[in-house]
């Protein structure tokens, strides 16, 4: 197997990856947290946020890496857009975490907010929106390179 294309099935795997991830907390998790109870919830969220955050951390930094990776090597018989699109979305969904949904959670640990609530369930389908998408970038990434 060549370097390029061990770099693409490793940054389409873990795109999936965290794109059934992003769906499995959009639509099971997130809407679950109104279910807690307002006494429990903080300890809940607190333990949301740790859970979450070792299961995800490493295969969304492989993701990220493996998205800028893409564009500074690019691989043979893939158009420059589709990496560059996967990097932009890569960084986005970065930015959106720490801009948006960090603080939500934020205001969340402090106890179950139902206005908070309703901005993270709904603004996370922009989230949901884009990994989905570099999903969709990713797979037509490895079929540009094994069609060239």
């Amino acid at each position: 197997m060549s370097g390029s294309l061990a770099l693409i099935l490793v940054g389409l795997a873990a795109t999936i990856f965290m794109t059934g991830m992003i769906w499995t907390i959009q639509v099971v998790h997130y809407p679950g947290f109104a279910e807690v109870g307002r006494s429990a919830f903080p300890a809940y969220e607190s333990a949301h946020q740790t859970r979450i955050a070792r299961l995800i951390a490493f295969p969304w930094a492989i993701q990220t890496i493996t998205a800028l990776a893409l564009v500074i090597w690019r691989p043979a018989g893939v158009s420059l857009w589709l990496p560059v699109a996967g990097l932009v979305v890569a960084i986005a969904l970065v930015a959106l975490t720490a801009a948006i949904f960090a603080p939500i959670h934020g205001d969340l640990s402090n106890g179950f907010a139902e206005s908070a609530h309703d901005r993270l369930v709904n603004l996370n389908w922009i989230r949901t929106a884009l990994w989905s998408g570099h999903a969709v970038i990713a797979a037509a990434i490895l079929v540009q390179h094994v069609e060239r």
